[in-house]
């Protein structure tokens, strides 16, 4: 059932709210990526357990697999049933088109990425179509987010070693930032320093010297992808620079397919699924639960 555009305006009010308590009191909202009604339940639990604010993301391909609506639903009746502080962001968005029906549909957080269906895009067509996204957006009062060039990685379990020296060329600068803020006038810059989409045999090493200097360049939020497989110690450290929100998927994915194998070979001859699941969300709660501690979000939540 969808949202009067007065209960979504005051959604988007609270998500800003949310993203300036982040600031003034130095902690990370997580985002974890949801592509099933287990994991939504697992971010659910842990949120309300440490009572704290946060956001499930739906990539493109997240959505042509739950629907847009069927995920604002989703969510609605979690948070209304666990009592939580829980926003929706629509990650990776590679069109307007996609970015305007989520607006529509209530999504407090819209993040625009060109550069995914293109990887060669031009900064000038990025600029163009995200400031087409951020100009829709005031309407609702969703927060736009985007950046200036492609984002490497992908969110999956990788065994090749990460090439710094070739990720280096694709890290955010303080002069781009502020560059491409001013441009756009997006809410939320998303900065390369290192992290990466997926998980990796070695831990991810974030340039937190390099975030200090994004940090001082712009004034809206600084979000953060490719989380997992990152050291705890660098998130808080992350949060305390002024990260607002960091990315989590892999850690999930990881957590959830090694437990369902786990399950079905401990219970061969059970068919009925929704008896084999609890063991699984409760694993992917134990990942949530350790970045919404990293991330100092704890205790935050406002209902």
């Amino acid at each position: 059932m969808g949202l009067t555009i007065a209960e979504i305006r005051d959604r988007t009010l609270r998500a800003r709210h949310l993203m300036q308590r982040s600031r003034s009191q130095s902690f990370a909202v997580g985002a974890f990526n949801i592509d099933n009604q287990e994991t939504l339940i697992a971010v659910c639990r842990a949120a309300q357990k440490l009572n704290a604010p946060v956001l499930v993301e739906v990539s493109d391909g997240e959505v042509k697999a739950l629907g847009l609506e069927n995920i604002r639903d989703l969510v609605d009746n979690y948070r209304d049933e666990y009592g939580v502080e829980i926003y929706i962001n629509l990650d990776h968005s590679p069109s307007v088109e996609a970015c305007k029906r989520a607006i529509d549909a209530g999504y407090e957080f819209i993040h625009i990425d060109i550069s995914q269906a293109n990887h060669d895009a031009s900064e000038e067509e990025i600029i163009a179509k995200t400031k087409e996204v951020v100009e829709y957006a005031k309407f609702t009062g969703a927060l736009v987010e985007s950046e200036p060039h492609y984002f490497g990685g992908s969110s999956n379990l990788h065994k090749e070693e990460i090439d710094y020296e070739t990720i280096k060329k694709t890290f955010s600068t303080p002069e781009g930032a502020k560059s491409f803020v001013e441009a756009t006038g997006i809410d939320t810059f998303a900065a390369a320093i290192g992290n990466l989409h997926g998980k990796y045999p070695v831990p991810k090493q974030l340039d937190l010297e390099l975030l200090q200097r994004i940090r001082g360049s712009i004034d809206c939020q600084i979000s953060l992808h490719g989380g997992s497989g990152t050291p705890l110690e660098q998130f808080r450290a992350a949060a305390e620079i002024g990260v607002s929100k960091i990315n989590i998927n892999s850690d999930m994915r990881v957590a959830f397919r090694d437990t369902l194998v786990k399950v079905l070979q401990d219970n061969p001859d059970e068919y009925a699924v929704v008896k084999l699941m609890p063991e699984v969300y409760e694993a992917v709660q134990v990942v949530v639960e350790e970045k919404i501690n990293a991330f100092g979000s704890a205790g935050k939540a406002v209902r």
